[in-house]
């Protein structure tokens, strides 16, 4: 049996466990967030085609032509030249970003030579890939930044001590004109135009420039220098990386494989991808409490496509659970606190995992947040004056921004826990109008309305977060 097999038999008998109990939880997380360390070199070609390929939206030719591709180059006493373009276009990274590198990661324990293509050039020009306008180029101080910044943060799925870094201006900034026609020559316009971002944008009369025409060309460029056996991207890549095929074989070279991931959806359940912009996502570098208590909320129909995109489950083992879910053997609560601990396992480790864990636990099973001694503290005396949006934006950090905090609300995510004596927490829902008033105001107004015009204790919340007001 091989490693990865062992590792599914131990982890298949703690799945048919009591998976409430925190010993087989901690088991559990030990066992399956070790496989990120796993060596996976002696899987058969065609399982390790087929464990990429069922985390792929599309994987072309095909999952068969993968494993072709594997054999042909073990018999050369190779491994397969695997390649992630990267464009350090930001500065913080979160989880989305982590999916394809939790991809490549597995064909770097597989055996493979895995290459980070860094965008210095193409990150000039913009990939234009899902914008409705063109992106404003970076300078090289902006690209040494983000991309320090994307090391540190992605490190913990990725080992780069066993990876080579290129950098495409190396090729492309000598590219010359002459050079570039004879190309441009053998690649149909329409190639190019099939984007139906491209196509809505003229259709729009929005502006479409020629660097952006030619980005794919570019990115196809870095396939031909590394004569390349399998690039990995997003789904919305797919066209450029289409494109690598075509110019690899314009260029007389075997045409790369194409691995497309999924751009998952973020965690407020909106369907919208996940974005800073959007305040739906989980930073790498955010704490263990905050990352178990974001995953927390997400609603139970993203549990699959995260355990998918950021564990190292197996389909046999996401069938396992989702079947018991199914019997009602296994509450859906307990298995959104495992996924919880898998992410937490994965950004901090095990030890971490736990401890947030059991801080979700004590904070969201006491009848009275006074139970709760580590809760941020907001004074009416010093922000009462100020807008709930601005509080949790600027005061708290509980939000990003305040238009985001006004999407919680939208949501319903936004209330006030309101308690008095020994009666049970009584919350008020508050709409978008309320998040733009001030805070004082709409708490005097909430306590005013209750039964005994009074309380003992107020707590603002914003989905997950808590923080207690005082001063009332």
């Amino acid at each position: 049996m091989t490693r990865l097999g062992d590792s599914v038999q131990r982890a298949g008998e703690l799945l048919a466990q009591d998976l409430s109990s925190d010993r087989t939880v901690e088991q559990l997380l030990t066992e399956t967030g070790s496989r990120r360390y796993l060596d996976l070199s002696d899987l058969p070609a065609a399982e390790q085609a087929r464990l990429i390929g069922a985390r792929a939206v599309e994987l072309l030719p095909s999952v068969e032509k993968l494993a072709e591709r594997i054999d042909e180059r073990r018999a050369q006493g190779n491994g397969l030249r695997i390649k992630l373009g990267i464009d350090p276009t930001a500065a913080d990274v979160h989880l989305g970003h982590a999916v394809p590198v939790i991809i490549l990661s597995r064909f770097q324990r597989m055996g493979h030579e895995v290459t980070l293509i860094i965008g210095d050039f193409t990150a000039k020009i913009g990939d234009p890939s899902g914008r409705t306008a063109e992106r404003p180029p970076l300078t090289d101080e902006d690209i040494a930044r983000n991309l320090a910044g994307y090391r540190d943060q992605v490190r913990p799925f990725f080992d780069f001590e066993k990876v080579r870094f290129a950098y495409n201006s190396q090729w492309l900034s000598g590219f010359t004109l002459p050079q570039l026609l004879g190309l441009l020559s053998q690649v149909p316009v329409s190639a190019l135009l099939q984007r139906d971002d491209f196509r809505n944008r003229l259709s729009e009369g929005s502006g479409l420039t020629m660097s952006e025409l030619l980005y794919p060309v570019a990115q196809a460029l870095d396939s031909v220098e590394l004569d390349c056996d399998v690039e990995l991207g997003g789904v919305d890549q797919l066209l450029n990386l289409q494109m690598g095929r075509r110019v690899m074989e314009v260029r007389g070279q075997q045409p790369q494989l194409v691995v497309t991931m999924p751009l998952v959806e973020g965690t407020d359940g909106s369907g919208a991808k996940m974005s800073k912009s959007k305040g739906n996502y989980v930073g790498l570098s955010s704490s263990p409490d905050e990352v178990f208590g974001k995953i927390m909320s997400i609603p139970d129909r993203l549990m699959v496509p995260y355990l998918r995109a950021w564990t190292e489950w197996t389909d046999e083992e996401i069938t396992q659970v989702t079947a018991r879910l199914e019997a009602r053997s296994l509450h859906p609560m307990d298995l959104k606190k495992i996924l919880a601990g898998e992410v937490v396992t994965a950004l901090h480790g095990v030890e971490a995992a736990m401890a947030a864990r059991a801080g979700f636990v004590a904070q969201f099973s006491k009848k009275s947040f006074a139970d709760v001694g580590t809760l941020p503290v907001v004074e009416l005396s010093e922000h009462g004056a100020e807008g709930i949006a601005t509080v949790l934006s600027k005061v708290l950090e509980f939000t990003p921004s305040a238009s985001a905090a006004r999407r919680v609300a939208k949501q319903n995510g936004l209330r006030l826990v309101i308690e008095k004596g020994e009666e049970k927490q009584r919350a008020v829902v508050l709409a978008e109008s309320e998040a733009l008033r001030p805070l004082a105001e709409v708490v005097r107004e909430a306590v005013a309305a209750q039964p005994e015009g009074t309380a003992d204790a107020v707590y603002l919340k914003a989905g997950r977060k808590i923080a207690q007001i005082r001063g009332l």
